[in-house]
């Protein structure tokens, strides 16, 4: 390990007790998707650190003077740069650490934060998704067949697209958070600790009805995995969603992920209500209208045509 990643003799040392009660408390109480993303972000940053463990890692930074930890932090962030990953990857990796950082100040372990900033994302360049011709491919794709597989895959398409959910929203639900009679959803949203009810429209109700049909009534996730055998069990997981998407697509003639059905289903509702960005944020769920505004150009190229009115004045 290089001179910069070594302890200043001015700055606290940390114990390795206290930096492992630390990293417990960080990742104490987190769902499962949040606790598995931390969990990589600390590993990455253990394995740049060279360190044996992430409570490792922690005690390494944590027992640095605040300007040794904040160019070790940029250190940090110009590997994660060379490694050519994307910024939002970056970002987040940071976000950990300064957030593990900030407990750290909390609970007075260290009088210093890190001031280290993230890299300028870029923004949305694919927002339009496959479009609605691309789904109703998909959809027909799936209804070559009429085995349980089938059903499930054209359910799962539909939450996708209708309710414009996301992978782990999907993956998540059980069957009791679905109430055909009531015709709503109720899932737990990104960054949400509490589930909320969302309404389902019909044509993705008979979806739901005829998927559980096959499925049956006893408790458990809404959606299995199915295996060579085309038998159900275990819980479908992201990957799986991720890999039966890009099946069909690939069948259908398209390149797609889940997150397209998803752009494909907001883009729509942006052109069914004429633009109207406040009603498609009950729609999309999205905290920051400013994403909205993002699909909403790319729906209806206002710089084009802005561009083509300058030529032909030109």
């Amino acid at each position: 390990m290089n001179n910069a990643l070594v302890p200043m003799t001015s700055a606290p040392v940390v114990r390795a007790n206290k930096a492992a009660a630390l990293v417990a408390s960080f990742l104490a109480g987190r769902n499962e998707r949040t606790l598995r993303a931390y969990r990589a972000d600390l590993e990455d940053f253990r394995s740049f650190l060279k360190a044996e463990d992430a409570e490792e890692a922690a005690r390494i930074l944590l027992s640095q003077g605040h300007g040794e930890a904040n160019a070790l932090a940029l250190a940090y962030r110009a590997d994660l740069a060379e490694r050519k990953l994307q910024a939002a990857t970056i970002n987040r990796r940071l976000a950990a650490v300064r957030s593990l950082v900030k407990l750290a100040r909390t609970l007075g372990m260290i009088p210093w934060s890190l001031e280290v900033g993230n890299l300028k994302a870029q923004s949305y360049r694919d927002t339009r998704g496959p479009g609605r011709q691309g789904f109703r491919r998909l959809m027909e794709e799936a209804g070559s067949r009429t085995d349980g597989k089938a059903l499930r895959d054209r359910a799962v398409l539909r939450l996708l697209h209708d309710l414009a959910l996301r992978r782990a929203e999907v993956t998540g639900l059980d069957l009791e958070d679905v109430d055909l009679e009531a015709g709503t959803v109720t899932i737990l949203g990104k960054g949400r600790t509490q589930k909320e009810r969302l309404s389902v429209p019909e044509p993705t109700k008979a979806a739901l009805a005829a998927w559980i049909d096959a499925r049956g009534t006893e408790p458990g996730p809404l959606f299995r995995n199915y295996d060579r055998g085309g038998k159900g069990g275990t819980r479908l997981t992201g990957t799986g969603l991720y890999l039966m998407v890009r099946g069909l697509g690939n069948k259908a003639g398209l390149t797609i992920r889940p997150h397209g059905l998803r752009h494909a289903g907001i883009t729509e509702a942006l052109d069914l209500t004429n633009g109207n960005i406040r009603m498609v944020q009950r729609y999309s769920r999205h905290r920051d209208m400013r994403i909205l505004n993002l699909y909403d150009d790319n729906r209806t190229d206002l710089g084009g045509d802005v561009a083509r009115l300058v030529a032909a004045n030109a």
